[in-house]
């Protein structure tokens, strides 16, 4: 008999792409896994999956399971999140996955703001940069995603099927030593950064900085990368090398001896709230929408030192 749990392990199946990762992901063992595999394979009468070196790829009958998977895995979280809301109306526990800078510079206003509204609502907070933010949604690991893009136009599969409501603009400044040549200009161009050692950030920031630098004319030469923002500005500081960073993650602090400066020409992340169309519905999930949108209405303070 088909049961949750083996929806949920073939979702992650999938994304992890070998048991081994699904087993991590679920807290069991990969032979746990293997077995679960084999006994649905038995069940339906076919493969479902087949080796490929050290990943596994879904066969035509377990890739139409998988579709169906995905679908009953959201269909569950809406029905729970539903249900609890009809119990409570505006009561209840809003689950949040959110990108670090995110978290450490609007969830707390936006909690603020929903207990003082609506005392009876509660959220929960797991941090986690898009795209695998995203995912956690789709396997039903929370109700509201707060990510962000950047411009180039490149597909997000992964936002397909979900509701998006764009919030703010982030500005992206270059982030130097406060000693730099460069430090007391009004501007940088980018282009003048093109013989520096660069500090990469995330995975999908480094792909908009090379494409960026790209269109200035030059390959960055990125000789650290970490998506810690404060590891970032202590490798600037250190003079290991240059940085674009989004001004949102110098709101919640920045070091004395690093400095900000806006870039030419201008760049800037797109920030959302994300969650799926049917939950839109929820009231608690509403309140929680709402207070993400009246929050980023405002200008975000950043440290003064940068």
């Amino acid at each position: 008999m088909l049961e949750l749990r083996h929806l949920r392990m073939l979702y992650e199946v999938a994304r992890a792409g070998s048991f081994s990762g699904a087993a991590r992901e679920l807290g069991y063992t990969q032979p746990a896994i293997s077995q679960q595999m084999r006994a649905l394979e038995r069940a339906f009468g076919t493969p479902l999956v087949v080796r490929e070196g050290r990943r596994v790829v879904f066969t035509e009958a377990g890739a139409e399971l998988l579709r169906h998977a995905e679908d009953l895995l959201h269909r569950v979280t809406v029905a729970q999140t539903t249900v609890a809301a009809v119990a409570g109306r505006h009561t209840g526990r809003v689950r949040l996955t959110v990108f670090p800078s995110g978290s450490a510079t609007l969830v707390p206003p936006v909690a603020a703001l929903v207990r003082s509204r609506h005392p009876a609502v509660s959220l929960s907070l797991a941090e986690g940069e898009p795209p695998d933010s995203l995912h956690t949604m789709r396997s039903g690991g929370c109700d509201v995603v707060l990510g962000f893009s950047y411009p180039e136009g490149r597909d997000e599969p992964e936002a397909s099927g979900l509701l998006r409501m764009p919030l703010m603009s982030d500005p992206l400044v270059a982030l130097l030593p406060a000693g730099h040549h460069l430090a007391q200009r009004r501007v940088v161009h980018l282009a003048e950064l093109a013989g520096e050692a660069w500090i990469g950030g995330c995975p999908r920031c480094r792909g908009h900085l090379v494409d960026a630098c790209a269109t200035a004319g030059f390959t960055p030469d990125i000789t650290f990368a970490t998506d810690d923002t404060l590891a970032v500005q202590g490798l600037v500081a250190a003079g290991l090398g240059v940085s674009v960073t989004p001004r949102l993650m110098l709101a919640a602090a920045c070091r004395p001896d690093v400095v900000a400066r806006p870039l030419e020409p201008a760049m800037h992340r797109s920030i959302s709230a994300f969650t799926w169309p049917d939950l839109v519905r929820v009231p608690t999930v509403r309140i929680v929408l709402d207070a993400f949108r009246d929050v980023t209405s405002a200008p975000i303070p950043t440290a003064q030192v940068c």
